[in-house]
């Protein structure tokens, strides 16, 4: 645990510091495929369906394509009036690997350079495709997007939305500062699409997509980018039930890459000197923040209690230097007066992270899908919404 806190704090403080970024010899507007691969998202797909069309980049060089999973018959009918292609699909077993992998396969040959990643209740801000066209022209094969909350309407989805901050600057931003490469998250990525097709061959996993590409990508010598001012909104959950299916679903997937990645990577880091690679494992090991600041309480507390003195000095330094971390990367605009409110429910999400962590058997090995109703018209907040005019 002090190795986690240690290392947290490191890459809080890195990123504080602004990013240095290549710089592109020739601008070339690649041509993209906005690929949204959805299973049952009748609710919010038609709605950030319109809304993916209304990128500010050139018309002619991007293409929306949505692989419908087990959608209604009249949600593909609405889908196939815009502008888009729709791939209608019943999988026997759904994940989003074999989704994704179908439209691959389905699309014509040499006709994009570039695929964006979307979730089913992702609003690309107007930018988006823009600010990915010059990450990849810089060299890389690989790029996150800066994934922000769609929601702050509860105190769960106020602490997600945090969650997912402090991972965007810890993970992201503050790994991109030293030269490391950002850890990927799912959606909101964009890649050249050659070398995505390829790679994607080799993969069908039901759990921790995300995580699979990265092994692939950092084993092989491949930087991925971060943009930290390319914003996507996500929806963030809204209660307990939520939060612990989904919990329990992303434990599973860092445990089991975790014993994936380990030794290959320690192997790799001292016989290449892939430091990447071997970085990415270090990751894998470091428990959840908010289990992370749940069992340092506790056993400062306890040895409180227990009249422990050089024990509860430890933990009371371990415990600062988590906390220090941890505010250094929650960015300001959060310090407002519903976060302190939503910590008093830290306990209660601690709950339900070690529920999630005592019932993980098998959450590897199933499809654990989180339902969206969020909409796009709800992003009002200008908390939210970094993009400088």
């Amino acid at each position: 645990m002090g190795g986690t806190a240690l290392y947290l704090l490191f890459f809080a403080i890195a990123s504080l510091f602004p990013i240095k970024q290549k710089k592109a010899d020739h601008i070339e507007t690649l041509r993209f495929v906005v690929l949204i691969p959805c299973y049952r998202e009748d609710e919010v797909i038609l709605e950030v369906a319109r809304e993916a069309l209304e990128q500010r980049y050139p018309a002619d060089k991007f293409d929306v394509v949505i692989v419908a999973d087990a959608f209604e018959e009249a949600t593909i009918h609405a889908l196939k009036k815009l502008p888009l292609q729709v791939m209608g699909v019943r999988f026997e077993v759904s994940t989003k690997t074999r989704a994704i992998n179908y439209a691959l396969r389905q699309l014509p040959e040499d006709t994009y350079d570039a695929v964006c990643i979307l979730d089913a209740d992702n609003i690309m801000e107007s930018d988006f495709l823009h600010k990915m066209n010059q990450a990849l022209n810089q060299g890389y094969v690989a790029v996150q997007g800066h994934r922000v909350a769609k929601n702050i309407n509860t105190s769960f989805a106020l602490l997600d939305a945090i969650s997912e901050e402090i991972n965007n600057q810890i993970f992201r931003k503050g790994q991109r500062v030293v030269g490391l490469s950002s850890a990927l998250i799912g959606s909101a990525m964009a890649f050249r699409y050659t070398f995505f097709k390829q790679m994607m061959q080799e993969v069908e996993v039901v759990g921790g997509f995300d995580k699979e590409l990265e092994i692939r990508l950092l084993r092989d010598g491949h930087a991925i980018d971060y943009v930290d001012n390319s914003y996507v909104f996500d929806e963030k959950v809204q209660n307990a039930k939520v939060f612990s299916r989904q919990r329990r679903r992303w434990l599973s997937a860092q445990i089991h890459y975790f014993g994936k990645s380990f030794l290959p990577a320690t192997k790799a880091f001292v016989t290449k000197g892939n430091i990447e690679y071997f970085n990415k494992a270090i990751q894998y090991v470091q428990l959840p923040r908010i289990l992370l600041i749940g069992l340092v309480s506790l056993f400062a507390l306890s040895s409180l209690v227990l009249g422990i003195p050089t024990l509860t000095k430890w933990w009371l330094i371990l415990w600062g230097v988590t906390i220090a971390a941890l505010l250094l990367a929650i960015p300001r605009q959060f310090y407002i007066p519903e976060t302190l409110k939503a910590l008093f429910f830290l306990p209660v999400g601690f709950f339900f992270m070690f529920l999630s962590l005592v019932r993980i058997k098998g959450a590897n090995k199933q499809f654990i899908h989180t339902k969206h109703t969020y909409n796009a018209f709800q992003i009002k907040r200008k908390l939210f919404f970094h993009q400088k005019p």
